[in-house]
């Protein structure tokens, strides 16, 4: 746990400003929002972290800070998504398979509660992300999600660097994107699988939870759960929607192989 003088602002400013490491893990997740499927997911990844005043770069993606007070953040983050293959899943048998995803856009981040160390805190994030496709050959546009939601974290669960993140909101997308998860094109139309055109709206709710507790000053491990629900969503009537909820878990561990010498001046929010 923090102790009295441990506050999250000089955890942060004690870290080094740049690191090189490698990270994996595996989870079981579901092939696509609402798919019946679920399969076994895994990679091993080198990352880089930095953390600069406005530049900053982590495990869970890259950030630009665009305007920061003591309430409010603005800023620019790129994250990602793993794929699925269509041959693996009954539903969308014969269909082009779900590549890799990429989200980038603004996202505005509000704190609405914290307590005086500022190692609890709740606050209010509005995500604004173009979406991209790739199967490494090509790049594709898929549209716009807004993900908002409102998130408690914490440091100090069990031990000084531990990091619980607790979060809950609704998914909006437009049709473009809806259109790759749940159109049905007449090509691709058989027996159980109607042609089908989707619409923009609300695809789903999500509660997900992770924690990031370090093992040694170089090994951390990690765990992550995501519960989403798809009743009310816009494309309910989509022959590819086949279940209301999913379910997600993974774990991993990350290995930092590099630190530098410099130390961070920045202090980090706990949602960063």
């Amino acid at each position: 746990m923090f102790s009295a003088a441990g506050s999250a602002g000089a955890q942060e400013s004690d870290k080094p400003l740049f690191e090189i490491g490698i990270g994996g893990g595996f989870g079981l997740v579901p092939d696509y929002p609402a798919s019946e499927q679920s399969h076994v997911q895994g990679a091993a990844l080198p990352f880089v972290i930095y953390r600069g005043d406005v530049l900053r770069a982590s495990r869970e993606g890259l950030q630009g800070r665009v305007y920061r007070s003591d309430r409010v953040t603005l800023e620019i983050s790129l994250e990602g998504a793993l794929g699925s293959s269509a041959d693996d899943n009954d539903a969308r048998e014969g269909m082009p398979d779900i590549d890799l995803l990429g989200e980038i856009g603004p996202g505005l981040r509000i704190n609405l509660l914290r307590n005086a160390d500022r190692t609890d805190r709740v606050d209010l994030t509005l995500p604004l992300r173009g979406v991209f496709s790739t199967d490494l050959s090509r790049v594709e546009y898929r549209g716009l999600v807004f993900a908002p939601d409102i998130a408690y974290a914490k440091y100090g669960l069990f031990d000084r660097d531990d990091r619980l993140r607790i979060s809950v909101g609704p998914i909006f997308a437009t049709s473009h994107l809806m259109d790759y998860y749940y159109q049905v094109d007449p090509r691709f139309a058989r027996p159980g699988r109607p042609a089908y055109d989707a619409e923009a709206g609300y695809l789903g709710s999500r509660l997900q939870t992770s924690l990031t507790m370090p093992v040694t000053d170089r090994i951390s491990v990690f765990g992550a759960f995501r519960g989403e629900v798809f009743s009310g969503s816009a494309n309910e009537d989509s022959p590819l929607y086949k279940r209301d909820v999913n379910l997600s878990v993974g774990a991993g561990l990350t290995f930092s192989i590099y630190s530098s010498a410099s130390r961070s001046t920045a202090a980090e929010g706990l949602l960063d």
